[in-house]
């Protein structure tokens, strides 16, 4: 285990673990929570998390839940009481019966300074001796009465006029996470909202973020709900630059404009943050239909490429979603882990549609090494 990863199992109330990773940059150090959770125990994990930071002098600044709309007024009410951005997912098929777990980031080191979406608190920025960081979510366009491509629009609109509050550009993106309500129906018509947006603010000229494309519906049935990291480094020994897969053609190659990954190189540590990967060929077409195990095996040996070409394995993991089609399949990735024999991986379950009809199984997940 490298110096970096910090991989703390620790028990917690109701026999539920965290598996807190950390990553120390610059001074600052990152806590990536996972956490199992249902609809008995998420107030109480919440809880734990909380008293768990505040032991470590660490700030919560993003939260995930993944669960079934019929807790949105849950949620809402959590919400008032927290400090973060917290943002409910759910499948498209989704019953809304379940809640899989929980995701959390928090900060450490930093001073934080919110990013405020009117009244709502939508995340922070925070400055580093090499770089500065911004992390927003829950990111949806005010009118919800409009088209899909049109909110789609907006939320692309607020990114780039809410960075502006930590003087950044919509350029200095480096990481997306995009979540589409009924995806399969609408997915070819936001790619090309998306490129024309890119295009017009000169992502393409820099670099294409890394990303995760989701059919997950959201709380208040939102048709897109956003969420992003992005840096802007304040000296030459700072990189963030695009990582090809060596097992995929590039994703541009059939009109998605995202990058496999994106690594930010910095002094003293890399971050490597892989997008949402599925059961894609090297010419861009799905294998391996209707089989979700055969899916996983092509997936994970994808990632395990990526993160070989960046000299880092799967130890190296500091948090992962995984996304199924079919929440009942989850128990296929935990045999291929096993029979494959890696680490316990700090995975979240999400039950959702991936970008096509036919892929049944996505993985997205970080890494992180000292140098």
């Amino acid at each position: 285990m490298n110096g970096i990863l910090d991989m703390d199992k620790s028990e917690v109330k109701s026999s539920h673990s965290l598996q807190i990773v950390e990553f120390p940059h610059d001074g600052v150090t990152a806590h990536f929570i996972t956490a199992q959770a249902t609809e008995e125990t998420i107030n109480d994990v919440v809880d734990q998390v909380t008293a768990e930071m505040a032991a470590r002098d660490a700030r919560i600044a993003f939260q995930y839940v993944f669960g079934g709309r019929k807790f949105y007024p849950q949620a809402v009410s959590a919400i008032e009481k927290l400090d973060w951005p917290l943002t409910l997912l759910h499948g498209d098929a989704c019953s809304g019966s379940t809640i899989t777990g929980t995701q959390f980031i928090a900060l450490s080191g930093a001073e934080l300074h919110p990013v405020m979406d009117g009244d709502r608190k939508v995340g922070n920025w925070y400055d580093t001796d090499d770089a500065r960081y911004c992390l927003l979510g829950d990111l949806h366009a005010d009118d919800l009465s409009l088209g899909r491509e049109e909110q789609a629009q907006a939320v692309f609109e607020k990114m780039e006029s809410l960075l502006k509050q930590a003087d950044m550009e919509f350029t200095d993106i480096a990481r997306t996470w995009l979540y589409l309500n009924n995806l399969l129906e609408w997915y070819d018509e936001f790619n090309v909202v998306r490129t024309n947006f890119f295009k017009d603010k000169g992502t393409f000229e820099k670099m294409v973020p890394a990303s995760t494309g989701i059919g997950a519906g959201t709380a208040a049935g939102e048709e897109m709900v956003a969420a992003l990291l992005a840096v802007k480094p304040k000296h030459d020994g700072v990189n963030v630059f695009a990582v090809p897969s060596p097992l995929q053609c590039p994703a541009l190659d059939y009109k998605s404009s995202f990058a496999r990954a994106v690594e930010i190189d910095q002094p003293g540590s890399r971050l490597l943050t892989i997008s949402g990967t599925a059961s894609i060929e090297p010419g861009g077409k799905t294998v391996y239909l209707d089989d979700t195990q055969k899916q996983i095996e092509l997936t994970m040996a994808v990632v395990h490429e990526i993160l070989k070409s960046r000299d880092m394995d799967w130890e190296n993991t500091a948090r992962a979603i995984a996304y199924f089609k079919d929440d009942s399949e989850a128990h296929l990735l935990t045999k291929y882990c096993l029979e494959h024999h890696l680490p316990e991986l700090p995975i979240a379950i999400s039950h959702a549609d991936v970008c096509r009809h036919d892929l049944l199984f996505e993985i997205e997940l970080d890494a992180v090494k000292a140098k």
